[in-house]
């Protein structure tokens, strides 16, 4: 097991350089200035130049990257904010359990909505409930999480006035995103459940279980369920991967300070190492989860643990 997980954790150094390679080239290639937008637009160019000569926006692009890979891997310096002029790493890790708690929180809402859903969909194949389910699931995946967001805030705060429109402090506050970013995973994770559950409780050792007068509820949840969960964790586990950065656009529909506001500002002000930083340390996160969604696997399967020995 511990090798398995040193190797994986070896695996991360080409996935972070490349993710570090396509971001820092998509960034450099995009139009703007950043000195320009600094500085304003009535700035002398005397003062642009200054400033890209300091920033080091005048360097060629291997030179840039060079530069930026050197400080992060000798130094684990990600650079400085162009607009506030603090470390990036500093303004990551301030915003970074924010962007965690709603990611969670989504994630909560998907499993409590997608799992029950998908195991009565499956022992209730065809019925009433499993089509009404099945077409709630296909809109959940279809609706874009920003108009769904907006819907949210136009019928639960600006019509009936239950919940705030934005924050995220108190746990009125919580709900609408949570739900906004929740339900379309909560449709994925309902229809693998489903299919998931779908194939297991077809298998001869469920028949036997109810030929020997097993309870329903016991040989859904004891024996069914838990030899359906593989695939179940694994799209618990990406979901929660996706949902870190897919908060961007709900992060910003409700005025959440999280990473993912924080990536929209860097990214309209051109703010090259916030946007740099704030991808690698989503993907860094992303790839730690699959580890211990890996992980999980052999806690429950043990012939899963038996080839990791």
């Amino acid at each position: 097991m511990h090798k398995y997980i040193l190797r994986r954790l070896l695996m991360l150094i080409p996935v972070m350089l490349g993710v570090s390679f396509i971001v820092f080239t998509m960034m450099y290639i995009t139009p703007g200035d950043p000195a320009r937008m600094m500085l304003g637009e009535t700035a002398a160019p005397e003062a642009v130049e200054q400033l890209r000569s300091e920033l080091g926006l005048n360097d060629g692009f291997f030179t840039q990257y060079g530069r930026f890979i050197y400080n992060l891997v000798v130094h684990q310096d990600l650079g400085r904010s162009y607009k506030t002029n603090v470390p990036v790493m500093t303004e990551i890790l301030g915003r970074f359990p924010t962007t965690l708690k709603l990611a969670s929180l989504g994630v909560l809402v998907a499993v409590i909505i997608g799992i029950p859903t998908g195991i009565i969909s499956a022992t209730k194949q065809y019925s009433a409930f499993d089509n009404v389910s099945m077409v709630g699931a296909l809109l959940g995946v279809s609706m874009p999480n920003f108009w769904q967001g907006i819907m949210l805030i136009l019928l639960f705060a600006v019509y009936l006035g239950w919940l705030p429109a934005s924050g995220f402090s108190t746990p009125k506050e919580m709900i609408l995103p949570a739900i906004t970013l929740g339900t379309s995973s909560a449709a994925i994770i309902t229809r693998m459940t489903r299919s998931s559950m779908l194939e297991v409780i077809r298998q001869d050792y469920i028949r036997t279980a109810r030929a020997k007068g097993q309870v329903e509820s016991v040989i859904t949840n004891r024996h069914a369920l838990k030899n359906a969960l593989i695939p179940i964790v694994t799209v618990v586990g990406l979901q929660f991967g996706y949902l870190l950065g897919g908060a961007v656009l709900t992060e910003s529909i409700f005025s959440v300070p999280g990473l993912g506001r924080l990536m929209v500002d860097a990214i309209s002000s051109k703010n090259y190492p916030v946007v740099q930083g704030g991808v690698l340390f989503i993907a860094l996160t992303f790839s730690v989860v699959n580890l211990f969604v890996d992980i999980l696997y052999a806690f429950l399967d043990p012939r899963i643990k038996s080839q990791y020995k």
